[in-house]
């Protein structure tokens, strides 16, 4: 047993570094982590009775909702699923966890990040990374070569996680994908129109989608001598030009990728370009990009992406960027990626007072992501049958820290109930009544609260009422009763009137509806 008087100095001496950060303002995640330090050791010291104390936290990198968080969450999804529904798409559901075999060799360098679950004896088996791979696994098992399908589930990574911009180790993603054989960049296009769609219904500020093509990656890589085994890994080092500078991704380039420095340096006049239609107009004219046939390819694709673009009226948001490089494994054509410009918010959360934290409170960074992933189900298929995909995924969680953040910041009260209507009463006595009526009111498909009490004050009830942002209260008396009417009050207003009990569902119907 640990002595107690040790235990009892280590817990003075992390509690002074709890104040210190607190009072220096430090970010929530440092100050979280030294919490949980704290909390740690004052369970080792246990209760006076000497029993073991459970600490009581979160995993790392996970979280819990509140009520007014899942109101806030579950009006992002159905603006979602809504899009998703208005382009076609039916939804599915995979496990949670898949055979490890079927993870392995997908995601690239990320592969480390995937959570292996103990061996129980049986199978091997690991938690989904992404809902993409199991989707290839799911149309490749029932022999489906044609679907529009969206789901929206938990993922799991083993990340470092930066809980302020929206990274955790176990979060929803929300995925739309086409499989299916069809005529070039018009499912592509559609993706794009539902990212554009999705991020300015849900306002969140100004946003770019930035589109490259995996074949214009590799064909740059190769007219600008990079070696064949070498594309995958530099590309996934391009791929961190969102968070480094180029001197940082260059240096990593050379000195722990092994790339020659001219190399680096051809690469790095590409990827510094961007532009719409005219831009791939320009490379294709360009005398090194155009002795790449894969590069062409690609090239030619986006001109057509981006004539129909101009037909789904979304240009305005959408630019051709060649230092976008996605850095999963099984990308074979389009790439694209939605950024915010700015996350519309200030920098409105506690910890977020002096100059690094304000930063670190709106930088989110990429909000939607996707791609054409060609070879992905043929992997699967016992005879290497290819089914061709495109798809996106909404990055839930980040647009979700973004919304929490406004609505903190506005002074607009986020209701977590859906209640239409309280039933009180004036009197005492008159719980059978209330009950009668709220069961009129629940048959007839009416959202509607009474109180657990036999006998309410008048004020309790109506105080309730304000503090949950009920609109209407219906309200019983002995007068009432003998007149066959129900006192129908607006919270907001005060405003009373008498309604015949007949007509009291269509009155609230009515009246809810208004608001």
């Amino acid at each position: 047993m640990e002595d107690k008087a040790q235990i009892q100095e280590a817990i003075k001496v992390q509690g002074e570094v709890v104040r210190k950060l607190k009072s220096e303002k430090a970010s929530k995640e440092q100050i979280d982590e030294e919490v949980a330090k704290l909390l740690e050791l004052k369970a080792r010291l246990g209760g006076d009775d000497g029993k073991h104390q459970f600490v009581l936290k979160t995993a790392k990198g996970t979280r819990d909702y509140n009520p007014k968080q899942m109101a806030i969450r579950e009006k992002v999804f159905n603006t979602i699923i809504s899009c998703f529904k208005r382009h076609g798409a039916e939804t599915i559901d995979t496990p949670v966890f898949e055979l490890k075999e079927t993870l392995t060799g997908k995601y690239g360098e990320d592969s480390k990040l995937i959570y292996d679950l103990k061996d129980q004896g049986g199978e091997l088996l690991s938690l989904r990374y992404d809902l993409t791979v199991p989707f290839a696994r799911y149309l490749a098992m029932n022999k489906i070569t044609n679907i529009k399908r969206y789901h929206i589930a938990k993922v799991y990574r083993r990340d470092n996680p930066a809980m302020t911009r929206g990274r955790y180790r176990e979060f929803y993603q929300c995925d739309f994908d086409i499989a299916g054989q069809y005529d070039a960049m018009i499912p592509d296009a559609e993706c794009l129109k539902i990212v554009h769609e999705i991020l300015s219904e849900l306002d969140l500020g100004d946003f770019r989608i930035k589109v490259n093509d995996r074949r214009i990656l590799d064909g740059m890589f190769a007219v600008c001598g990079v070696p064949d085994d070498k594309f995958r890994t530099i590309c996934s080092t391009v791929d961190k030009l969102d968070k480094m500078p180029w001197e940082d991704v260059k240096k990593e380039m050379v000195n722990e990728k092994g790339l020659s420095e001219e190399a680096a340096d051809q690469i790095g006049e590409y990827v510094s370009m961007q532009g719409g239609m005219d831009l791939a107009e320009r490379l294709l004219q360009d005398h090194k990009m155009s002795q790449s046939k894969q590069a062409c390819a690609g090239l030619s694709d986006i001109k057509l992406l981006f004539s129909f673009l101009q037909l789904f009226q979304v240009t305005d948001k959408v630019v051709f960027d060649l230092s976008l490089a996605r850095g999963l494994d099984y990308y074979t054509g389009i790439i694209y990626e939605a950024v915010l410009t700015q996350a519309g918010v200030a920098a409105v959360s506690n910890e977020a007072q002096n100059g690094a934290n304000a930063e670190e409170s709106v930088s989110v960074g990429s909000v939607a992501g996707g791609g054409r992933y060609d070879g992905l189900v043929g992997m699967f298929d016992p005879k290497g049958r290819k089914v061709p995909c495109v798809g996106v995924s909404i990055g839930i969680e980040r647009i979700f820290s973004i919304m929490e953040q406004k609505a903190e910041a506005s002074a607009e009260k986020v209701r977590t109930t859906e209640v239409q209507v309280m039933v009180a009463s004036a009197q005492k006595n008159l719980l059978e009544e209330r009950l009668r009526l709220v069961t009129e009111l629940w048959n007839a498909g009416i959202k509607a609260e009474v109180m657990y009490k036999k006998n309410p004050k008048l004020l309790s009830q109506l105080q309730h009422c304000e503090e949950s942002g009920i609109p209407l209260v219906a309200i019983l008396g002995e007068q009432e009763l003998k007149d066959g009417v129900v006192k129908l009050r607006v919270v907001a207003t005060r405003e009373e009137i008498d309604i015949a009990r007949t007509d009291l569902t269509s009155e609230i119907r009515r009246r809810t509806s208004e608001a």
